[in-house]
């Protein structure tokens, strides 16, 4: 359930009855698309539509005493709209969120003085008054439309996309568990600059999560309770009892500091500090985390699970970090992604509890159980990276879409096969750029919401592949 502010926009020397009329269809829509929202009513302006400096002192208040659960603000005009008003009311608010421009659109039978709308112009006026007064907002895929439209639909839920991902990106704070592996320089990233997008990263040295599971026993409550969740969670049937007892004190851990800290999302130190001192992979857990909407990145990737938590934010679902790993025979639109796995379950057709082949020859399969396997389920999906550009001093990220195919692969790990459209040029541009060969995705079409989000309110470097 999302709430947005909305502003009908009136001008007195245009039909005012269209006010009233479209105010009616504007909370329809919002209703039946589970929207709430919060608007004048018609008691208290005419129509419940603002116009004059007074309007908007009252809808700004108005907007202020509920400024606690508004997401965003939707301007909506019936007709031309008064621009000085709008602007005001979003100044005044006080309001930080993002802010979608709708216009309606003229009948080509009604365009008499009794009638005729001009929002198609007044949608011009409001967007300049608000760049003037350096008011960041969203625009509708077409420039006038019907609020009753399918289109118009689902630039709703767009918007609101991107205002989870904006309002919870924006101040969030995410946890990083051990040091960067000593083989990854690819996943170095500037904290600085993720502070300064309003992002704060809390760190923990690995020897504290390790000392905290010594200290549990197999009787602990929270250890039964997450021991009985890791085997309702995936088939642990091939796997030895005592490294499902670690991942589960593991879990435990995790989850105390995560709690303590409010935390929404990890990335945490695996390779191979884990499996050689504790003698699990912490890859259950994290699929774990990731299952249910909060996140987590292997190697210790900060800037990956950004991208993770934006995409989950964006799509409601869970998200993963992939690798762009294969090339899928010579169809270059095609490619395999693959991790060891850490993938949340709800990506694969079907998984199991297995053991990290990669690195088991060099600290032993007994130390490496805890990977969740399988092949990912045919679907669309999103991708995304960003990246702490600091050479330029910014933050940069990259997204697009594709899909899951099920064409034919035999391999081990968390893997699938993608079609993504001008794939070769997706890779020329991470290469180029300099990018981490990590990418995050989610199984949804957001990057749309991603652009809004990312590009316009936080205002990164974006590319935006295909779109």
């Amino acid at each position: 359930m999302a709430t947005l502010g909305v502003v009908v926009g009136n001008r007195g020397f245009f039909p005012s009855h269209l006010c009233e009329s479209g105010r009616k269809i504007i909370l329809k829509v919002l209703s039946e698309e589970n929207i709430d929202a919060v608007i004048m009513s018609v008691d208290e302006t005419k129509f419940g539509a603002i116009e004059s400096h007074a309007d908007a002192r009252k809808c700004a208040d108005l907007f202020k005493k509920h400024a606690g659960k508004i997401d965003g603000v939707l301007v909506t005009l019936p007709n031309f709209g008064d621009e000085r008003a709008v602007a005001n009311t979003l100044r005044w608010s006080g309001l930080n969120v993002p802010v979608l421009i709708h216009a309606f659109e003229d009948d080509g039978g009604k365009m008499t003085i009794k009638d005729r709308r001009d929002s198609f112009c007044g949608k011009m006026s409001v967007c300049n008054n608000l760049r003037q007064y350096g008011i960041k907002y969203s625009l509708t895929t077409r420039h006038t439309m019907s609020p009753d439209s399918a289109e118009f639909r689902a630039d709703l839920r767009r918007f609101v996309s991107t205002c989870h991902v904006v309002n919870k990106l924006r101040n969030c704070r995410l946890g990083a568990i051990g040091a960067r592996p000593g083989a990854f320089n690819t996943v170095r990233y500037s904290e600085k600059l993720l502070e300064h997008a309003g992002i704060t990263v809390e760190t923990l040295d690995l020897s504290e999560v390790l000392g905290w599971t010594a200290k549990m026993t197999d009787h602990d409550p929270d250890v039964k309770a997450k021991l009985a969740a890791i085997q309702a969670y995936t088939n642990t049937g091939s796997i030895p009892q005592l490294p499902v007892i670690k991942m589960a004190k593991l879990g435990v851990a995790i989850d105390r500091w995560v709690a303590e800290n409010g935390l929404v999302a990890t990335a945490i130190q695996c390779w191979t500090s884990l499996e050689e001192f504790y003698g699990v992979v912490p890859c259950t857990i994290m699929s774990m985390m990731s299952n249910s909407l909060m996140p987590s990145a292997c190697e210790t990737d900060v800037a990956g699970v950004v991208g993770m938590y934006a995409l989950t934010l964006a799509s409601g679902k869970p998200s993963a970090l992939l690798d762009w790993n294969n090339n899928y025979g010579t169809d270059p639109d095609r490619g395999v992604v693959f991790h060891c796995s850490n993938l949340p379950k709800d990506f694969f057709a079907s998984q199991k509890m297995d053991y990290q082949e990669i690195i088991a020859g060099t600290v032993g399969k007994e130390n490496t159980f805890g990977t969740i396997v399988g092949r990912v389920a045919a679907g669309p999906f999103t991708y995304c990276r960003v990246s702490t550009d600091d050479l330029n001093g910014r933050v940069a990220a990259y997204f697009g879409e594709g899909e899951f195919t099920d064409d034919k692969l035999d391999t081990f790990g968390g893997y699938g096969v993608i079609k993504v459209p001008q794939f070769q040029k997706l890779l020329r541009y991470i290469c180029e750029n300099g990018f981490e060969h990590h990418v995050a995705a989610t199984k949804a079409n957001v990057s749309s919401a991603l652009q809004d989000a990312l590009g316009n309110y936080f205002g990164w470097h974006t590319y935006h592949h295909c779109a």
